[in-house]
This record gives C-alpha cells, structure tokens and sequence, in this order.
C-alpha cells in the first residue's frame, strides 16, 4: 500500500461513518415529520410546541451564534470517546466500563460548560435576568447540570467502549474500519429511534413529564446495554488474542 492509499482508506471510513449518520439522521427526521413530532407551525400560530416557543427569542445573528455553540458542544462530546479509543489503541486507557462513563461523564461537562459559557454571551442582559429570575437557585442549577452530564456521560462511555471493542477485535483479523462502519449503524439505530422517542415526548404544547421521563430511562438502559455489551466483547476479543500470541509463541520455542 502507497503513501496515498494508507491515507485515502481512512478518510474514506470517516466519511462513510458521516455518511452513515447522515442516512440516520434523515431516516429520523423523515418520521418525525410523518408523525408530527416535527413542527413546522409559524411562530405565530397558536398550541406552538415548546421547543418552537424557546427558539423564537432568537435572532437571527443570535440563531448562527447558538449554532457556533452547538457546534462546539458536538465537537467536544465526539473528541472525547475518539481520544479515549485512541489512549486504548496505545495502552494508556482500560477497557472499563466505570473509566469509559467516568471519562464520559468529564465530557459531557465539559460540553455543557462551553455551551452555558457561549450561551451567556450570546442572550441579552434582560434576556439573562428574566431567565435567571424563573430558575431555581445556583445549587440546583448545578446538581442538575452534574446529573444531566450523567444522563450524557452513558452514551458517550458507550461509544468508548464500542471503539475499545472494535480495535481490540482488529487486532486479531483487521478490518478495523469496517467494524467501525458496522458498529456506528448498528448502535446509530438504536440512538437514533430513542432520540426520535424522547424528542417526541419534549417537542409538545405541553411537556408529559411521565412520558419523557420513561424515554429517559429508556435512553439510559440502552446507553448502559451497549456499555457492557461492548465490554464483554473487547475482554473476549483480548483473552482471543492473548491466547492465541502464547499458542504462536509455544509453537516458536517447540520448533
């Protein structure tokens, strides 16, 4: 393989991954609209859904601006199960189910905090203290944010522990791009109908607690299934390899 084909091989994975949660992406949106969970109301029009009612107080420089600081929250929660898989690659990182939430957890704070902070420079003062005298105090601000990273934190422990599988079952027959092309449509599948689940239960007139309360739940179980799930094939997939290096190595000294 040339200089260039050991370049062009994984940059054509990454964009089959991006073209792979874009097809998700659209297949989501295409049944949210079928199903109503996609408004599409003017601002204007009466029994607007929530998430409508919160998004008409931006401006139009003040909407571009909210997706610079979206932009840099994705970032960060996609850098952060990436670097963790590449620690992993090199033997710096576990492949653990607390480290990869633990470190998932650090992440989605992490996130949350770029956003909070370019949030507060993109609303007006008045838009701030109106906000600010609707809320509750600092201290629960914060338990809920640390919670509400915890929520994140499962997702972004299971995409680690998904790369840790996918590298350690490479190591033994190759072929890791298309174990992580196979895995990001698999678990983007799943992802992809809870999100659909939990954004229907928050985009209403009026928010059924009970409702995006029970997606939530569902949303953690299934963060948690692909957590574990994809550590027991990465230990699996490193007993295989361990076993089969001292097999090779039994053979050289008999030889």
């Amino acid at each position: 393989m040339n200089g260039i084909e050991k370049i062009a091989r994984p940059f054509g994975y990454l964009f089959g991954l991006a073209l792979v949660v874009a097809l998700l992406g659209r297949i989501g949106l295409g049944v949210a609209a079928a199903t109503g969970v996609l408004a599409f109301d003017y601002i204007s029009a009466s029994g607007v859904a929530i998430l409508d009612v919160i998004c008409s107080i931006l401006t139009g420089s003040a909407f571009v601006a909210f997706l610079f600081a979206a932009g840099l929250a994705l970032v960060v929660s996609t850098a952060g199960p990436v670097l963790y898989g590449a620690l992993y690659a090199r033997g710096d990182a576990p492949a653990k189910a607390s480290t990869a939430f633990l470190w998932g957890w650090a992440t989605a704070l992490a996130a949350l905090a770029c956003l909070v902070i370019l949030a507060l420079g993109i609303l007006s003062p008045v838009q701030v203290g109106s906000m600010s005298s609707k809320l509750p105090g600092t201290a629960v601000i914060v338990l809920g944010a640390v919670a509400f990273a915890a929520f994140l934190g499962t997702l972004l422990g299971a995409a680690s522990m998904v790369l840790c599988a996918c590298i350690e079952r490479s190591r033994a027959r190759g072929g890791l791009g298309r174990r992580l092309l196979v895995a990001c449509a698999g678990c983007g599948a799943v992802v992809m109908v809870l999100t659909l689940g939990t954004f229907s239960a928050l985009n209403g007139v009026s928010v059924d607690v009970a409702a995006l309360g029970g997606w939530a739940v569902a949303d953690v179980v299934a963060n948690l299934a692909m957590l574990f799930c994809a550590r027991a094939l990465a230990a699996r997939a490193h007993d295989a390899v361990g076993a089969e290096g001292a097999s090779n190595r039994a053979k050289v000294a008999s030889a």
